[in-house]
């Protein structure tokens, strides 16, 4: 048996998420689909992150156990030819010890959140981004996002279907920045809480909006309660855009 360490990509556009569903098509399925196509072999993919429908990866780091022998690069191009037309595909394939485990070894992960701020709609990054016309003031967004950084108890952030044992959670980073028409925002953490980082951009969007002061990001996280949230983002502008591995580093 071999353990073969994946880089994927993909459109969460399509999919009810990552982990495989009951309810409608999966990157999950694709991905195990495709290797049973390869391999004869049911095989089941481990991931980093648990990312919701519609959410997007750059680089979502997974696993998959097979038997037969295969090259790396080979087996990367067979799954990337049998996935088609589905908007996934393997960017990396090594090896990695039986130990190496693609969720419970990564020691960090990191999100990106994509707002378009123009007053035109979308075409090209429809599904992409969140769109939003009204001027913000992403230097009171950055300010307000300072105030969640550290160990904090995320109550306020996190999803009522949330299946983490607790909502204590250290947070690394939160970040705001502009390039020209789009306000970028990047969170990296351990870990995270279901719709943490939706729920905390959907608060920062109101900062920069105005409709709420810088402090109200802190108060809220201090209610510790999920009605205190002013609104969760939608999942069209987030993106998993890596996984840290202590062998990696």
């Amino acid at each position: 048996m071999t353990r073969f360490a994946l880089r994927i990509e993909f459109d969460g556009g399509p999919f009810m998420g990552l982990q495989r569903q009951a309810t409608g098509p999966t990157v999950q399925q694709s991905l195990e689909d495709a290797a049973f196509a390869i391999t004869g072999e049911q095989v089941t993919l481990h991931s980093a992150g648990r990312t919701d429908s519609g959410v997007h990866a750059l680089a979502m780091r997974s696993h998959i156990d097979i038997q037969k022998p295969f090259e790396p690069k080979r087996l990367m191009a067979a799954l990337n030819g049998k996935m088609r037309p589905d908007p996934v595909v393997v960017t990396a394939c090594t090896i990695k010890p039986d130990d190496w485990h693609a969720r419970f070894s990564c020691i960090g992960r990191a999100y990106e959140y994509r707002i378009c701020n123009r007053p035109a709609p979308l075409t090209l990054d429809r599904g992409h981004a969140w769109h939003i016309a009204q001027p913000l003031d992403h230097q009171a967004m950055h300010e307000a996002a300072q105030s969640l950084i550290g160990l904090h108890d995320f109550t306020t952030f996190r999803s009522v279907h949330c299946q983490s044992a607790s909502p204590v959670k250290t947070l690394d980073r939160l970040d705001v920045r502009r390039e020209g028409e789009w306000v970028i925002i990047e969170a990296a953490a351990r870990s995270f809480l279901h719709h943490q980082v939706r729920s905390m951009v959907g608060c920062l969007a109101m900062v920069g909006r105005g409709q709420w002061a810088v402090e109200q990001m802190a108060k809220a996280l201090e209610a510790r309660d999920r009605q205190a949230l002013g609104l969760n983002a939608p999942p069209d502008g987030l993106y998993f855009v890596k996984a840290i591995y202590p062998d990696e580093e």
